[in-house]
């Protein structure tokens, strides 16, 4: 394997471009190739957040295209059936840019390790071409700061969850937990709010949606109407209550 870096996972941070590290700005700037993750007829949101650095460049830019997003259950089989594929055909394209000289940045929301598609792009190249994480500030980070709220004091138990478990098992780890973050939102808001009131964590809950972008939103969760419609791009963080001194 080459050790020139032709690969790169650039995490893109929580969403406004000022949150965004000095190393991914250069490398943002420099790829021959921006890749970004996307539903057919719609641009990626990790595109939308590199238009203030790069604008709208198309001649560098390579879209993936999902087959399927949230149309099919994550724990359904056909939903790894469409997926297998679709990443195995990714990965094949992108080694065969960097094969080509060129150098490829996954361009990523967040952290790349955090939740993100580019890790079964990793995990299919990373023993066949010399690949550079750049982390970023976590989309749960750029959260808690914007809405006010320390998420941990003292010896606070942080719990990180995605919003697609089933409601028993939230409300088990919830149960559980000082401090927490609820991932993955969208159609499972519902599920997630009454995971958290059994918990006895719902009055403490707040909505955040878009953190660091101009439509950012910061709520507290119980001010929301049950039928709220959740977009991905939203959380809620449940602060600790711990240690102060």
């Amino acid at each position: 394997m080459n050790d020139t870096i032709r690969l790169f996972g650039l995490g893109l941070g929580p969403g406004h471009p000022d949150y965004m590290t000095v190393r991914a700005r250069r490398v943002l700037e420099t790829a021959d190739r921006l890749v970004h993750f996307c539903k057919r007829g719609r641009r990626g949101n990790a595109r939308s957040i590199a238009d203030a650095v790069v604008g709208a460049n198309h001649e560098r830019e390579i879209a993936l295209v999902y087959p399927v997003t949230t149309e099919i259950p994550a724990d359904h089989p056909d939903y790894a059936a469409a997926l297998n594929p679709f990443y195995e055909a990714a990965a094949a394209q992108l080694l065969a840019e960097t094969e080509a000289g060129r150098t490829v940045a996954v361009l990523c929301e967040g952290d790349p390790f955090f939740y993100g598609s580019f890790m079964h792009l990793w995990w299919r190249l990373k023993d066949r071409v010399s690949i550079e994480v750049v982390p970023a500030v976590s989309g749960m980070s750029g959260a808690w700061t914007r809405a006010g709220a320390p998420i941990t004091w003292g010896d606070d138990v942080l719990t990180v969850l995605p919003g697609t478990l089933s409601e028993a098992e939230l409300s088990r780890r919830l149960s559980c937990t000082d401090a927490a973050v609820v991932m993955k939102l969208g159609r499972n808001l519902p599920k997630v709010r009454r995971a958290l009131a059994t918990a006895g964590l719902l009055e403490r809950a707040i909505y955040v949606e878009r953190a660091t972008m101009t439509e950012e939103r910061i709520v507290p969760l119980p001010e929301l109407t049950e039928d709220f419609d959740a977009p991905y791009f939203s959380l809620v963080i449940v602060p600790g209550q711990g240690r102060r001194v």
